[in-house]
């Protein structure tokens, strides 16, 4: 009997690949708008009301936000209101909105964020986890996986 074929690698969603424009407009509408503004303009889109945009260039300083994988979904959490987003390590930012964050937050990719999409790529959906190393307040990282006193990481 034949051993069946594995199944493929799946790749881990970006913003760029989730946020797309409706189906009423091309494929391509969205082209040229980066990742972490896609997500402003879906929402809009999905709430069908305008959200206020945050000025380019205004940080609000403070710790970044870690990006982790998320049942195979690259998302950040927001530290005001606990909200997640799918994000991108192609524009690392997240506006937040749910709570409307007064400023485009900086979100905090591993160096090789393809190293850590492969990790996971051959594990079921619900188990294609990543936290970053440095993420301690990440609530759904398991207990194990917390780096301990005096590891490297």
């Amino acid at each position: 009997m034949a051993r069946p074929a594995p199944p493929p690698r799946r790749r881990v969603l970006r913003a760029e690949d989730f946020y797309q424009p409706p189906p009423d407009q091309p494929a391509d509408a969205w082209a040229l708008i980066p990742p972490a503004e896609r997500v402003v303009a879906w929402y809009e889109r999905q709430a069908q009301r305008r959200l206020p945009r945050p000025p380019d260039g205004v940080d609000l300083g403070g710790p970044p936000l870690y990006a982790q994988i998320n049942h195979g979904r690259w998302i950040a959490v927001c530290d005001q209101c606990n909200s997640a987003q799918l994000v991108s390590p192609a524009d690392p930012r997240l506006y937040c909105v749910e709570c409307l964050t007064p400023a485009w937050r900086r979100v905090r990719f591993p160096k090789d964020p393809a190293a850590a999409e492969a990790a996971v790529s051959e594990l079921p959906t619900a188990e294609r986890n990543w936290w970053h190393p440095h993420d301690e307040a990440a609530w759904n990282r398991p207990p194990a996986e917390l780096p301990r006193e005096g590891d490297p990481r």
